[in-house]
């Protein structure tokens, strides 16, 4: 499995409470050896903010607090499904894709060891997906999400304002190299065929020209 082959799916913590869970399991686990998984923070990450509120610590520690509730997430997708292995880091993304298995990301190692990750709440998992993409070469990323999007392209700026995205996601976008698609979450049918046949599903999302160039932490 080459990188130029890898799907990144970002599957939001929305998912994990919603009628479409077990399907977009399934789906994934069909797609063995082709796709890395990349959880939300869900209700793991609802509480850190939170206890953030009530506690007054600052984004710094937030910032890592959030990254152990995508583990935490990780961990739960990766309990639901034989196929599915947690991996920490880039070598063990690719040997449990040349094992046939799904990876799903369990970000501390690697995100705290970046100097290019902001440490506050402008990142969530998914300026990290488009991030670990960069990392893997991947040849597309999938934003799995609630919500009615057209087939027709939709503007990164556009999104992080509406809140579909993170506010740095629009910056990594354009300063990555692999294109990404918005995919509805109702909608995990198509997922196993169109990465097997290395097309693509979803939203396009267009990165703004002006924000092209190198991420600042």
């Amino acid at each position: 499995m080459g990188s130029s082959e890898i799907t990144i799916v970002k599957l939001g913590g929305s998912v994990a409470g919603s009628v479409w869970l077990a399907d977009w399991l399934k789906a994934l686990a069909r797609c063995g050896g082709s796709v890395v998984v990349v959880p939300g923070g869900g209700p793991f990450a609802d509480v850190v903010r939170e206890a953030q509120s009530v506690m007054g610590f600052r984004d710094e520690t937030a910032h890592e607090l959030a990254l152990l509730a995508m583990a935490q997430y990780g961990r739960a997708l990766a309990a639901l499904s034989p196929g599915f292995v947690v991996a920490g880091s880039s070598e063990a993304i690719r040997q449990t894709l040349r094992a046939g298995a799904v990876p799903i990301w369990s970000p501390v190692e690697m995100a705290l060891a970046a100097t290019d990750i902001p440490a506050n709440w402008d990142v969530t998992s998914d300026s990290l997906a488009v991030w670990l993409a960069g990392c893997t070469g991947a040849r597309r990323l999938l934003l799995v999400k609630h919500g009615a999007f057209s087939d027709a392209p939709v503007s990164a700026d556009d999104l992080a304002a509406q809140g579909v995205v993170d506010q740095a996601f629009p910056r990594y976008l354009a300063a990555g190299s692999a294109p990404a698609f918005v995919v509805r979450a109702d909608d995990p049918s198509a997922l196993a065929e169109a990465v097997g046949q290395g097309r693509a599903i979803g939203t396009p999302i267009v990165p703004a020209e002006a924000a092209a160039g190198r991420i600042e932490a």
